[in-house]
């Protein structure tokens, strides 16, 4: 062997051998990177094993609890079709049965009788109005109606109705029968325990009123800053003079304005005049005090704690 050839051998083993280790790198390279992969791929899929092998606990929804819905029989109260009814029926007779009225009251009532007046009976009545209502059945009405007469006499009516569910037809089912009036009923003591002397209070009720009533000055002078109130428009009076008041706080009988925000609630008693006469009309009002003056901070609506400007 020549000495070239034995010189090139070891220099061939040597890049046989670098050759080899490269490879083995790039085995161990392709190994870490499927290894890796392997890892990640067996994630989602360890993920969906351990969510499978889980025992799930589904937790039974309540028994739905019935629900009570409560329906209006009839959510109309049939008092205006009797009143027109009966209004009808008085203002007709069988001696006409063509009459705009007798038909009105048949096509209300098909089955109910005319009535038969004499010549010489007493005349139509001025007003017909319905007073009281009640629900005897699911569908059936009692309507106590008062006729009211030019000599003063007020007689009074029941008068059957059905109506259907939906409230929107009814028909009379019978003939109205007479019946006596609503009793009266007791009347409550008044609240209004405290006698207001003249003075600063009931100046200012009689100021606010003759601005309200009878259009003598501005309304707003006389509110408190938050209360908005329109005065009767056209005036209905030409002058109000203040009767009586009376109140529920003792505050309101103080000679002198009390401290600020003190409020009272009073009735005030006055007596209004016009071309037509003399008017006694009476007011619920409640009042502050502020800077040394009394302020309407309401006109009421009907008792001693309602309020609300308006």
């Amino acid at each position: 062997m020549s000495p070239g050839k034995q010189a090139s051998e070891p220099e061939a083993a040597a890049v046989m051998a670098a050759g080899a280790r490269l490879e083995a790198m790039r085995r161990r390279v392709r190994l870490s990177r499927a290894a890796v992969w392997s890892v990640i791929a067996a994630g989602p899929i360890a993920l969906c094993v351990a969510v499978a092998s889980t025992p799930t606990t589904v937790a039974a929804a309540p028994p739905a609890k019935p629900t009570t819905v409560r329906t209006a029989t009839s959510p109309t109260d049939p008092s205006g079709y009797a009143q027109v009814f009966l209004s009808a029926w008085l203002r007709s007779s069988t001696d006409d049965v063509s009459s705009a009225q007798a038909r009105l009251a048949q096509s209300m009532a098909p089955d109910v009788e005319l009535p038969d007046p004499a010549a010489d009976a007493q005349s139509t009545p001025q007003s017909v109005t319905a007073v009281r209502s009640a629900q005897r059945a699911d569908d059936a009405w009692s309507v106590t109606v008062a006729a009211q007469y030019s000599d003063g006499a007020v007689r009074y009516y029941v008068v059957p109705v059905t109506a259907d569910r939906a409230g929107a037809s009814f028909t009379v089912t019978g003939a109205p029968g007479v019946v006596a009036g609503p009793a009266r009923a007791e009347a409550p003591a008044s609240p209004y325990g405290v006698r207001v002397p003249e003075g600063d209070l009931s100046a200012s009720i009689g100021e606010f009123l003759a601005a309200y009533l009878a259009g003598a000055g501005e309304v707003d002078r006389y509110l408190a800053p938050w209360v908005s109130l329109s005065p009767v428009s056209p005036a209905p009076y030409a002058a109000i003079a203040v009767q009586h008041v009376s109140a529920v706080e003792e505050a309101a009988a103080a000679e002198a304005v009390p401290a600020d925000g003190t409020k009272v609630r009073v009735l005030a008693h006055v007596e209004a005049r016009n071309a037509g006469g003399r008017w006694p009309l009476a007011y619920e009002l409640a009042l502050t005090a502020r800077s040394g003056r009394w302020e309407v901070a309401a006109l009421a609506s009907g008792t001693a704690l309602d309020g609300g400007a308006r």
